[in-house]
C-alpha cells in the first residue's frame, strides 16, 4: 500500500493552461493534409482548415499553439507567406525532407487556424536568417491596428483587424540550426532585435520568449542570462525578455540509432521513461541559474519543444519524422505534465512535439482518415489542471526497472479548481504490476470521486484499421470514507481522480 498524501490548505501556485500547448512546425505533415488542406479539398474544411483535426483539438481544449518552427523558423520569411496564393513564392524545405514548400499557409492562415481552434498564439521569429527589420515589419502587420505600411498591407489582403500574437520568440535553436552560435552573440543579439518586438497594443502586450539552452547546456542559460542583464539595461532588465525556452527530448538510445515506436521491450519502456524523468533535474538546475539573475521570479522557463524522438516509421520520408504513438508515450506524457504541474512557479508554458503526424504528436492522419494517439487522450485528461492551483502532494513511491533504468513507481500532480474540484493526476511507471493506494486529504471529508484511465499494454496503439484501441475508460473501482480514499491503479496506466470534497 502507499500512501498519498494531499494538503488543500497549501497552495502551491497557478497552473498556467499554456503549460500544456502544442507545436506545429512545416515539417512532413503536420501543417499540410496534417491541418491544412486548402478549400478546394475534398476532406471537409473551413477556409482550408481540416474541420476533424480543428474539433478534435477543440475537444482537448489546446491552450497554445508555436508555429512556424522549429528550424524551419529561421530560414522562413514571413513575406512570401502573405498576399494572393497565386503569386507567393515557392522555396525548398531544406531542414525537413528537401520538399516543395508553396507558402500557401503563411501568417493570415495560422491565425485563423487559431480562431477555429479557440487557442493563444505564439510565433517564432526569425534571426538566424533574417534581419531586425523583417522581424519588426512581422510584428508590424500582425497586430498594428492604426496606420502604417504593414497594417495595410494585412488590410489589403483582407484582414481589417489587427491578430493578437501572445506568444513571440525572438530565434530558435540558435545554437544549432539557428545559426550555430554561441551564447555571447546570441545574447547581444536578441538585446537588439527584442528592442523592435513593439507593444503596438499595451492591453496586448507581447511575451517576449528568449532562445534558451538545448537540454543540459547550463552554460547557454547562464551566459545568456548574464549578457541581458548586464548594461546598459531598462531600468529593470527584466523588461528585455519575459520567458526563456529550454528544448528537451526523450531519446531512448542515441540520435543515430533512436530506437522503434512500437517495437521494444521493457527494458526500452524504463529506458526511456528513466530518460523522461530527467526533465525534472534540468528544470530544477535551470531554474537555478536563472535565479540568480531574475531574483522575483518575473521570467518563465518556456520548454517550447519536449516529448519522445524515434525512428521514423518503416517505409516513410526519413525527413518527415513521422512516428506511431503508444501507451509508453502516454506515460511519457504524463510524466512530463506533473513535473510541470510540480514546477508551475517557474514553468509558464511547454509546447509538446508536435500536433500532428511528427514526432510524439495527439493526431494522426492518412488522407482523410484520422486517429487520436494515447497521447490526446492523456492531453484530454489532464486539461482539468489548466488554471487551476497546484496543492501540496507526495505520493510515496519505490525504485523499479532493470539495474542499469530504475524509476520511481509511481508519479502524481494534484489541484484545485475554481469550482473546488480537487483533481489528482497519478502515473503507474510499471509495466508490470498494479499498486494499491490509500490517499488522505488534509482537514477535508470527500463527497464524491469521479475518475478516468488510460491503461493498456505498453506497446499498444491505435491505427487507422483499429482506431480505438487505446482510449480514456471510465475508472470507477475507488473506495471512499471521510477524508480517505482507497484505490488500484493497474500497470501502465495514466489516472485522473475528481474529487468533491464536503
Amino acid at each position: 500500500m502507499y500512501k498519498l498524501v494531499i494538503n488543500p490548505n497549501n497552495q502551491k501556485g497557478h497552473i498556467n493552461p499554456e503549460l500544456q500547448g502544442h507545436f506545429s512546425e512545416h515539417l512532413g505533415r503536420c501543417i499540410y493534409e496534417g491541418l491544412f488542406v486548402g478549400e478546394d479539398s475534398d476532406i471537409p474544411n473551413t477556409k482550408g482548415m481540416r474541420n476533424d483535426v480543428v474539433e478534435a483539438l477543440k475537444e482537448m481544449k489546446i491552450p497554445v499553439l508555436r508555429w512556424p518552427g522549429g528550424c524551419f523558423a529561421d530560414e522562413y520569411h514571413w513575406k512570401d507567406g502573405v498576399g494572393p496564393k497565386e503569386k507567393r513564392k515557392k522555396m525548398i524545405n531544406t531542414h525537413w525532407g528537401g520538399v516543395v514548400e508553396d507558402n500557401s499557409f503563411g501568417t493570415d492562415e495560422f491565425m485563423e487556424l487559431c480562431k477555429q481552434i479557440g487557442c493563444k498564439t505564439y510565433i517564432n521569429g526569425n534571426v538566424g536568417s533574417g534581419t531586425v527589420q523583417e522581424m519588426s515589419e512581422w510584428v508590424e502587420y500582425m497586430t498594428m491596428e492604426g496606420v502604417s505600411p504593414m497594417a495595410d498591407w494585412r488590410k489589403e489582403n483582407g484582414h481589417e483587424d489587427a491578430y493578437t500574437v501572445n506568444y513571440f520568440g525572438v530565434g530558435n535553436e540558435n545554437w544549432g540550426c539557428g545559426g550555430n552560435m554561441t551564447p555571447e552573440y546570441y545574447g547581444n543579439l536578441y538585446r537588439r532585435y527584442q528592442t523592435y518586438v513593439r507593444n503596438y497594443n499595451n492591453e496586448k502586450p507581447v511575451f517576449k520568449v528568449c532562445c534558451g539552452a538545448n537540454a543540459d547546456d547550463f552554460e547557454w542559460t547562464d551566459v545568456v542570462m548574464d549578457t541581458c542583464f548586464k548594461r546598459p539595461t531598462p531600468p529593470n532588465a527584466h523588461g528585455l525578455m519575459d520567458g526563456l525556452s529550454l528544448h528537451y527530448y526523450t531519446v531512448p538510445n542515441t540520435w543515430e540509432t533512436k530506437g522503434a515506436a512500437t517495437v521494444f521491450n521493457s527494458k526500452d519502456w524504463y529506458n526511456t521513461l528513466k530518460k523522461t524523468l530527467y526533465m525534472e533535474e534540468l528544470i530544477r538546475t535551470h531554474t537555478a541559474i536563472m535565479d540568480k539573475y531574475d531574483k522575483k521570479n518575473e521570467i518563465g522557463l518556456i520548454i517550447d519543444e519536449w516529448g519522445t524522438w524515434y525512428d521514423v516509421e518503416p517505409g516513410t520520408n526519413p525527413g518527415f519524422l513521422y512516428q506511431q504513438n503508444t501507451i509508453r508515450d502516454a506515460l511519457v506524457a504524463g510524466i512530463n505534465l506533473n513535473i510541470f504541474n510540480k514546477h508551475c512557479d517557474r514553468v509558464k508554458m511547454a509546447n509538446i512535439a508536435q500536433l500532428v503526424n511528427v514526432l510524439q504528436s495527439v493526431i494522426l492522419t492518412d488522407g482523410e482518415k484520422m486517429i487520436k494517439t494515447p497521447t490526446y487522450y492523456v492531453f484530454k485528461m489532464f486539461n482539468c489542471h489548466q488554471g487551476a492551483e497546484l496543492l501540496d502532494s507526495h505520493i510515496e513511491n519505490e525504485m523499479i526497472g532493470d539495474e542499469d533504468n530504475k524509476v520511481p513507481n509511481l508519479t502524481e500532480s494534484v489541484s484545485i479548481s475554481e469550482d473546488g474540484t480537487i483533481n489528482i493526476t497519478i502515473n503507474n511507471l510499471s509495466c508490470t504490476d498494479a499498486y494499491d493506494i490509500d490517499g488522505v486529504l488534509v482537514d477535508k471529508n470527500i463527497a464524491s470521486v469521479k475518475g478516468e484511465i488510460l491503461t493498456g499494454k505498453m506497446d499498444a496503439h491505435n491505427t487507422f484499421e483499429n482506431p480505438s484501441v487505446v482510449k480514456t475508460e471510465d475508472f470507477d473501482d475507488v473506495t471512499c470514507k471521510e477524508n480517505r480514499i482507497s484505490f488500484k491503479i493497474p500497470a501502465c496506466s495514466v489516472l485522473h481522480l475528481a474529487v468533491k470534497t464536503v
